[in-house]
């Protein structure tokens, strides 16, 4: 417990899935959580977890894809919690199951919009306000998908291999001045998305889990874990780091 104690931070897309995991898990370590998302029912559920066990929570309605929600964000954010010390990027979407040869353009800037422009432009307007403390993290959301080739998922796999650059760039950029700047690489993890493919399709992860050496996929919280140490002061060494967690996906 409080291992993020006294410390402010804004989760994106965190109204489902890993993100919902990540917001709730660092709000149980003492953070006051901004809650983002569009989905305003999701959004005050997570806000009513938090609240349930003590902890500090608000939710925000934004597009982090459009630069002006962002800066309005960040703003009422450092308004009402006095100032920002952690920001994890998590938004996202999987996007169309295609190869390369049947992308839309539509498609392909949709993507890239929020998984790539909702990082920088968060990141853009976050550190003028780590400026202010002498510090702060950031805690981006890759994939394997960004670290190692596979079938179809073109525009996926661009905008994850994006972020992990994004990201060892920042940390190079900015680590003279105490900002951390790293990412987690999931592996399939069991979201209430993918379990929803499972319960139309029982066989869709077959495949998949012949990849997996430990023989299972991941939690929500197998990621959310990884976040909560990076963003903290126990990660105060670490930056640049692409923190697998894959069940050893990506060792074979």
């Amino acid at each position: 417990m409080n291992r993020v104690e006294g410390k402010v931070a804004i989760v994106t897309g965190s109204t489902s899935g890993l993100g919902r995991a990540e917001a709730v898990m660092l709000a149980r370590e003492g953070a006051k959580v901004a809650v983002t998302g569009r989905n305003d029912e999701r959004g005050a559920e997570v806000v009513e977890e938090i609240r349930a066990f003590g902890g500090v929570a608000e939710y925000w309605r934004v597009d982090v894809s459009k630069e002006e929600e962002c800066i309005k964000l960040i703003k009422e954010v450092v308004e009402k919690f006095g100032k920002l010390d952690i920001l994890v990027n998590n938004a996202g979407i999987t996007g169309p199951d295609v190869p390369t040869d049947k992308v839309e353009e539509a498609d392909w800037d949709n993507m890239f919009n929020i998984n790539v422009k909702s990082v920088l432009f968060m990141t853009k307007h976050a550190i003028p306000e780590f400026r202010k403390n002498g510090k702060g993290s950031i805690v981006n959301t890759s994939s394997v998908s960004g670290l190692i080739g596979d079938r179809e998922l073109t525009p996926y796999h661009a905008t994850k291999a994006c972020v992990k650059m994004m990201t060892q760039k920042d940390a190079i950029e900015y680590a003279p001045e105490n900002i951390r700047v790293n990412c987690v690489c999931p592996g399939t993890v069991m979201t209430p998305l993918v379990k929803g493919l499972l319960a139309d399709d029982p066989h869709y992860l077959d495949n998949d889990i012949k990849r997996y050496p430990c023989g299972y996929f991941g939690e929500p919280d197998d990621v959310a874990y990884g976040v909560l140490f990076l963003a903290s002061d126990e990660g105060r060494f670490v930056t640049g780091h692409a923190l697998v967690i894959d069940g050893g996906y990506t060792a074979q």
